[in-house]
């Protein structure tokens, strides 16, 4: 079989595009760089955080990666440190970080700069003639309508002051009429962009009681510290040890939750620890425990405060030494886990009435993290309808809220915190039927549980 000419494979290799992975969990700053480098022959792949553009260089390694100068999942010193120790032939390029320049460069590293630049360029033209304060939406669609109300970007605002200050914000509503509530925006003081690096993805909100969650889960994340998470019921205690287990360095490992209330004591035991065959009756099989399942990675006990006393004492013995037992077996294992426990009791004061165990207390609670509840963030109520709605979208026709609902929305209690929000805004879609807009006719709170 005749050989291809040296010139045709040359020339073969010479149009063979290069790829690139841009990480940002910014939308727009993605877009833009895919279409510059893709106007340069570049073939791009993107990655809303660290994590994700970790598991694609893994799974298909790039010529170059350009990362924005913050990451919503992963520490950006330390992912640009071991991305290099990974991938040392990958050149890496970083929005506004000079110590990314220090990655080997590759061959095409003028190709990368220029893209940034270019869209960095485009960023502030863009902003430059972008009208102030206010976005207006577009008329409605009904199979893809925009959700309303927009609030300015606070990224997009510069702080001109030390302290915060505040203005009311004439939101353009689908028929370009404001709504009957005036919403009060805070602009965010000088040194504030600090505090909003502390944002995680699966927590909406910028509150500061919120970003305060935010920069524990961050600050403990890595170690191996059992950390106890305190909160209202539907205030979000699950996403928060979800977080935990995927920025640590377990992420790779099982994540293993149990709720200790929805398990029956007599079960609670075995579902725990395992058991052998013929342990107990209806044993017909041995099993593994979801301690054991968990090994080396994180472990969720929810409602930690509902799990029986004589339980909680075998608990602690594991906690202790790290070793298990299996219900029937005499023998025991050691098993590496990290527990994060959770409740919305106050465990504390059940520790001095008697209900539950001080030690395992103690044990437990060596950082705490307590999510708020939606009463004291209320000032995201907005940014949370319109992820809810968003997500809803994905499966269904995009739906969005007219003045009325959202006034109806803003002045109730929410006992349910924001599961209970996000239920609401279920039973709302579904009762607007066809209609692309939800109103205050459609917002039903049902039986409210004081």
């Amino acid at each position: 079989m005749q050989s291809a000419p040296a010139s045709v494979v040359s020339s073969a290799i010479r149009i063979r595009p290069r790829t690139a992975l841009v990480a940002s969990a910014d939308g727009s700053f993605r877009q833009r760089i895919t279409e510059i480098l893709t106007g340069l022959r570049w073939q791009v792949r993107e990655a809303e955080g660290g994590a994700k553009a970790w598991a694609e260089a893994e799974a298909t390694p790039p010529e170059a990666i350009i990362v924005d100068s913050w990451l919503p999942d992963l520490d950006l010193a330390e992912f640009l440190k071991d991305f290099r120790g990974s991938f040392p032939q990958v050149d890496l390029v970083t929005a506004g970080n000079s110590t990314a320049q220090e990655s080997p460069r590759g061959p095409y590293r003028q190709e990368l700069l220029y893209a940034l630049r270019r869209s960095q360029d485009t960023d502030t033209a863009a902003w430059n003639t972008a009208p102030a304060l206010t976005r207006t939406t577009p008329a409605p669609n009904r199979m893809r309508a925009e959700p309303w109300p927009i609030l300015p970007d606070p990224k997009a605002i510069p702080a001109v002051s030390a302290a915060p200050t505040a203005a009311i914000v004439p939101i353009q509503g689908p028929s370009g009429h404001s709504p009957a509530v005036p919403i009060r925006v805070v602009l965010p003081a000088r040194g504030a962009e600090a505090a909003a690096s502390d944002r995680l993805p699966e927590l909406i909100g910028d509150a500061p009681c919120m970003l305060e969650v935010g920069r524990r889960v961050r600050r403990v994340a890595p170690r191996m510290t059992p950390v106890l998470i305190e909160g209202p019921t539907g205030s979000g205690k699950e996403l928060v040890a979800e977080a935990l287990h995927r920025m640590s360095t377990r992420s790779r490992k099982p994540f293993v939750a149990i709720n200790c209330a929805a398990i029956p004591e007599a079960l609670l035991e075995a579902e725990l620890f395992g058991h052998t065959r013929g342990a107990f009756t209806g044993a017909v099989q041995g099993r593994i425990g979801r301690i054991e399942a968990a090994d080396g990675g994180t472990l969720f006990l929810d409602e930690i405060g509902e799990m029986p006393l004589s339980l909680q004492s075998k608990l602690l013995r594991f906690v202790e030494s790290g070793e298990l037992q299996r219900v029937g077996d005499n023998e025991t294992m050691r098993v590496d886990v990290r527990i994060v426990a959770a409740t919305h009791r106050p465990l504390a004061q059940d520790t001095q009435a008697g209900n539950f165990r001080p030690d395992l207390y103690y044990r437990l609670a060596v950082f705490l993290i307590r999510t708020p509840s939606l009463a004291e963030h209320a000032q995201d109520l907005t940014l949370l309808v319109d992820h809810f709605m968003q997500r809803m979208g994905r499966e269904a026709p995009l739906k969005r809220l007219d003045a009325g609902a959202l006034a109806k929305l803003a002045a109730h209690q929410w006992p349910g915190n924001v599961r209970e929000l996000e239920h609401v805004l279920e039973r709302g879609a579904i009762l607007a039927g066809e209609e692309a807009v939800l109103t205050a006719r459609d917002i039903d709170f049902g039986f409210t549980v004081n």
